[in-house]
């Protein structure tokens, strides 16, 4: 029975998720080029990066000794795909598009093992609130956005903004921890608290 996995990210976030399961890792992060493919879907787009990142770290191996957990979010708005944001004012134009609509978070997982690789995909509708241009400017000057998809962490500040969400809080943070775990316990991990 296995009992530590590679985790293919060097978000604290998701660090964070998986030590609240139980889940012991090693930190391997990958590199990989993000750019999206003209007209791909949101969906297609973070199954292929968690698919590829999985794949590099577990290419970086002499021996596939543990899975290797890779994810990847993306923030959705009428079709269009919002990543990090490269300064304030994308973060702000982001924030803006969102504001009084719904959008939805997609957070994909692949798990790479001696069976191969395998994934999930969580897909969230968040409904943001309506917001002032002072609450947006002071949610940014925050700096909180800097490093999020879609320019705000529901965990943090950015959940204040949020008034619902209709699918999987641990997926919005980044790793949906319901498909984490299915795919942990299929390739024969011990997931604590829960039967093989």
């Amino acid at each position: 029975m296995m009992t530590r996995i590679y985790l293919a990210s060097r978000s604290p976030r998701r660090a964070e998720l998986l030590q609240q399961i139980g889940v012991e890792f090693v930190v391997l992060p990958s590199d990989i080029d993000e750019s999206v493919y003209n007209a791909e879907p949101a969906a297609d787009y973070v199954l292929r990066l968690a698919r590829e990142k999985a794949r590099a770290c577990a290419g970086k191996l002499a021996v596939l000794d543990m899975p290797v957990l890779a994810a990847d979010t993306t923030v959705c708005v009428d079709g269009d795909i919002l990543g990090k944001p490269q300064d304030d004012d994308e973060a702000y134009a982001m924030l803006a598009s969102m504001s009084g609509g719904w959008h939805e978070v997609h957070t994909a997982i692949a798990l790479a093992s001696g069976k191969g690789v395998e994934t999930a995909l969580s897909t969230t509708r968040v409904k943001m609130a309506s917001l002032n241009h002072e609450l947006i400017a002071a949610y940014v000057a925050s700096g909180e956005p800097r490093d999020k998809a879609g320019a705000y962490g529901i965990q943090g500040l950015g959940g204040t903004l949020i008034e619902r969400i209709e699918g999987s809080y641990s997926g919005v943070m980044g790793l949906p921890l319901f498909e984490t775990a299915t795919l942990l316990r299929n390739c024969g991990f011990a997931i604590p608290g829960r039967a093989a």
